[in-house]
């Protein structure tokens, strides 16, 4: 098999080629023919997140030593299976969970396989799916995403996964109140089509540029707003006819959390989902005035994971802009995410 290696921390990837694994105990092997493109393999790649206040956590400290296989939304076709996996759809196309945990904790046995703390993601902790081969721990995490384009379905394992699970955080939103997404890259337009597909259509998306504003109102924004105006929180609370319910935060930063928490009406929630880094300075007794909720979102749950698969075969949830792209063209393209130039949309990689 062959695969796009970080050999050296923030170089391009290298093409390796090396054994294909056997399959052993659960193991399940598949033949990949997609795997979408992350935003959060471009901090990898670097080898290190910032978690602001000029702190950073190197990949290094998660065990990650180069190489690596980065690649973490996997499609691919089911090849072979180890001796204890049970019944297994050999020769058949499967989506991937990659968030998997150890399988005996007691997360993992709740089905919270994404909050296990000795975990096995895929593209992380194991070899990912910037190859031609890819090695599951389970079958368990094979979901059936017939009836959908594949390149689409392989974004739902995180992007779609991720934005679905976050505004599943925000609770039932009653019909008149208006939620704020923060960011209208590839994440964001995911975050439109969860909650639409929900039944929410009063959003107002912020972001600085044009060019994906335009991209968000055409996925169904209600408005959107140029998050660097200086009148940006006046311009939504007068879209919106006052505060909002619930702020989804993709970027991440000082600047977009603080954004949102000023739009925060009493008793509103702030999810955040980006990793761009930053810290917020936020007052104790404020939180208890305002009955604000901030909370974290990581990724989402299997059973999740097929709720959302089941919203896209069902025509609820709306495809995303997709461009398709050679795997030889992954190094392009996370260094295009890092510099925030590509088109409104995903990149899914086709694997030959």
């Amino acid at each position: 098999m062959y695969s796009y290696d970080v050999v050296e921390w923030g170089q391009p990837l290298q093409r390796r080629e090396h054994a294909t694994p056997v399959p052993t105990g659960t193991q399940v092997l598949l033949k990949l023919k997609f795997c979408g493109v992350c935003h959060s393999d471009v901090h990898i790649r670097d080898g290190y997140f910032d978690l602001g206040g000029g702190k950073k956590f190197h990949m290094n400290e998660r065990g990650m030593k180069p190489p690596v296989t980065l690649g973490h939304e996997p499609f691919g076709t089911v090849l072979a299976a180890g001796p204890d996996a049970g019944t297994v759809p050999l020769g058949q196309d499967r989506l991937v969970f990659p968030w998997t945990g150890c399988g005996t904790c007691a997360r993992c046995q709740q089905g919270q396989d994404n909050h296990c703390m000795q975990p096995r993601y895929v593209g992380i902790h194991s070899p990912g799916a910037y190859a031609d081969h890819v090695l599951i721990p389970h079958p368990r995490y094979l979901i059936d995403a017939s009836g959908i384009d594949p390149a689409w379905a392989a974004t739902l394992s995180c992007s779609g996964l991720t934005t679905y699970s976050a505004v599943k955080q925000l609770g039932a939103i009653p019909p008149a109140e208006t939620v704020a997404v923060i960011g209208a890259g590839g994440l964001g337009l995911a975050t439109i089509t969860a909650l639409r597909a929900l039944g929410h259509e009063r959003i107002i998306v912020l972001d600085i540029d044009p060019g994906k504003l335009d991209a968000a109102k055409a996925a169904g924004a209600l408005a959107v707003v140029d998050s660097r105006a200086s009148d940006a929180v006046d311009q939504v609370t007068r879209r919106a006819g006052g505060l909002l319910f619930g702020v989804v935060d993709l970027v991440g930063s000082a600047d977009t959390a603080s954004l949102a928490l000023s739009l925060l009406r009493k008793g509103g929630k702030l999810v955040l989902l980006g990793l761009f880094g930053g810290e917020i300075p936020m007052s104790t007794v404020v939180m208890v005035q305002r009955a604000l909720t901030i909370m974290g979102s990581n990724v989402g749950t299997p059973a999740e994971l097929r709720e959302l698969v089941a919203l896209a075969q069902t025509g609820k949830l709306k495809p995303l802009p997709l461009e398709r792209r050679p795997l030889a063209d992954v190094s392009r393209t996370l260094d295009q995410l890092k510099a925030g130039t590509l088109s409104a949309g995903r990149v899914v990689l086709q694997i030959d």
